[in-house]
């Protein structure tokens, strides 16, 4: 699990490279704001985050599938990572930003990603 990447993932990649793609310019990661976003667009007040299905448990199939060893240890990590989400994106809020979540699952069709980021950057 050490090996498992929290920046620069291959869904991330693609997110970044879609929204640049647009013309818009963005920060990663900041260190300031909570949640440490994927992307910050400071000239908009949007942040985009990036999520991994498995890691923050999302209702598709690959968010619901549970670890055969260990189990109850990772239930429990995941279901932390979900509510840490959910503090960060109302703090967030709370401080007037915008923001988008995307799920890695939904990077799969490109076609329905442009159009959303297209429709949140708008």
């Amino acid at each position: 699990m050490a090996a498992i990447r929290s920046k620069d993932t291959k869904p991330e990649m693609l997110v970044r490279k879609m929204v640049h793609r647009m013309g818009y310019r963005f920060s990663l990661h900041r260190k300031d704001l909570p949640g440490k976003p994927d992307l910050t667009l400071s000239k908009h007040s949007k942040v985009i985050f990036v999520h991994g299905c498995y890691w923050h448990m999302h209702k598709c199939k690959y968010g619901r599938v549970a670890p055969r060893t260990n189990a109850e240890f990772w239930r429990v990590k995941r279901e932390s990572n979900v509510k840490r989400d959910k503090r960060h994106l109302a703090a967030l809020r709370k401080a007037g930003w915008n923001t988008l979540v995307i799920w890695e699952c939904q990077t799969k069709d490109p076609d329905r990603l442009e159009a959303r980021l297209l429709k949140f950057l708008r």
